[in-house]
């Protein structure tokens, strides 16, 4: 179970670190590119992901408990790099993004790890 509490505190940890900033960086990002045409789905996928932050760092809390949690959780590691490796192959999303859509299905695979390690309260 320490592997499990380990895995999704790390994952919401560095989830926060990661995401947090965007609030603050859509300047930068309309600078570096074209302006962003609908605010609301760039704040929205930031708040909806930065809220699931704090539900990572609350199975770390208790594995056992929050396990069917976990597959959740799996599934929303699965959904970024499903949308964003199509994007990238097809010449619509930049490489840094490919990146960060690559740790999340590794932060994936650990996830289904934790929730195969660890067994039911």
């Amino acid at each position: 179970m320490t592997f499990a509490k380990w895995v999704f505190r790390l994952a919401g940890i560095y989830g926060i670190i990661v995401m947090a900033p965007m609030f603050f960086l859509e300047p930068a990002m309309t600078a570096a590119g074209q302006p962003l045409t609908h605010p609301e789905n760039y704040y929205g996928f930031v708040g909806v992901t930065l809220v699931f932050q704090l539900v990572f760092l609350t199975i770390s809390t208790d594995p056992a408990r929050y396990r069917p949690l976990m597959a959740v959780s799996v599934l929303e590691k699965a959904a970024f790099p499903a949308a964003i490796w199509p994007l990238y192959l097809m010449g619509r999303t930049p490489g840094f993004v490919a990146v960060f859509a690559t740790i999340d299905i590794g932060l994936g695979v650990l996830f289904a790890l934790s929730w195969l390690r660890t067994k039911p309260a």
